[in-house]
């Protein structure tokens, strides 16, 4: 098998070839059909301050869909030639894949039955393994934390790879929907989808009355025009890693009294509800194709944000 190795801060990733996975006892082994490419593994390859959480040498690659090639002998649940997404987290051990072990940078890859997803057959490899990541990652700050259901007003800051899926996934639940972003061509895909509102400031949103803001960006500014925008009581959710610190207005937090949470991911439950917003065939975040060759240069378009939406590499 081969795949793309990391071995170091600021080092380049390594084509590496390996002895094929042979499955634990509770593992399968996945032909890798499709892997999401993150921002998270750009942080990876040149902050070290990602280097504690990431057990090096390793195969990048922690959203992943393929089809099942090899079972262990404790795999009841799933069978050779079945579809599969991957949660990224283990629930049992709280590791991830494609840090503590090797990921979807590959062609092959063991993964333990517990992270394993049924993939529908109306639902693409490509749009399997966005969902497990992107797709998990915005649906949980937004149904499970942040409660929107049918009627709420809800705002999302940043309509990139993980905010397309939270506002489609928004406007398809019958919420109101409200998008900020700067980008002109973020607001029109917004538009493209039924948001109701699309705004280039943060700070406009004030007038839609919105009960919930979920914060994708999270570039320091935005958390605080989030607390600024939503409606006294309203809650924000934090999910954007832009720059890791904030400053906020404590006394507008106070007064009005807002509830400010953090997010991070969510569970393989979350991925077979995306799965099944897939399958109502109204969500269509942009999903930009690449190949397995070309991960290296993938990612450094998704460092530069050259990337719409989310980018994936797939095979046939």
């Amino acid at each position: 098998m081969k795949g793309w190795q990391f071995t170091e801060t600021d080092a380049p990733l390594t084509l590496v070839e390996q002895v094929n996975p042979e499955p634990a006892s509770n593992e399968v082994i996945l032909a890798v059909k499709a892997a999401g490419l993150c921002h998270t593994d750009v942080g990876i390859l040149h902050d070290p301050s990602w280097a504690p959480m990431v057990n090096a040498p390793v195969i990048l690659g922690h959203e992943v869909a393929g089809i099942i090639t090899k079972v262990g002998q404790n795999v009841t649940a799933y069978h050779v030639g079945d579809r599969v997404g991957v949660s990224p987290l283990n629930p049992e051990t709280g590791q991830t894949i494609g840090t503590f072990r090797d990921g979807g940078y590959s062609d092959q890859v063991a993964v333990p039955e517990v992270q394993l997803v049924p993939l529908p057959d109306s639902v693409s490899y490509i749009q399997g393994a966005a969902a497990t990541d992107a797709g998990m990652s915005s649906y949980h700050p937004l149904f499970v934390v942040g409660g929107a259901k049918k009627g709420m007003k809800v705002g999302i800051i940043g309509a990139g790879g993980l905010g397309q899926f939270a506002a489609n996934m928004a406007v398809i639940a019958g919420c109101e929907v409200s998008v900020a972003d700067t980008k002109a061509s973020a607001r029109e895909w917004a538009k493209s989808v039924g948001v109701q509102h699309v705004h280039a400031e943060i700070t406009d949103m004030k007038a839609d009355d919105l009960e919930l803001i979920i914060d994708f960006a999270g570039f320091d500014t935005t958390t605080n025009d989030a607390i600024h925008a939503v409606k006294a009581g309203g809650t924000v959710v934090l999910v954007g890693m832009g720059i890791l610190h904030s400053t906020i207005d404590t006394g507008d937090l106070i007064f009005r009294n807002i509830t400010l949470v953090g997010n991070c991911g969510g569970t393989p439950e979350d991925i077979a509800d995306v799965y099944r917003y897939f399958e109502t065939g109204k969500l269509a975040p942009e999903l930009t194709l690449t190949d397995f060759d070309h991960i290296p240069e993938g990612l450094m378009s998704l460092e530069k944000g050259e990337v719409s939406g989310r980018l994936i590499a797939a095979r046939d």
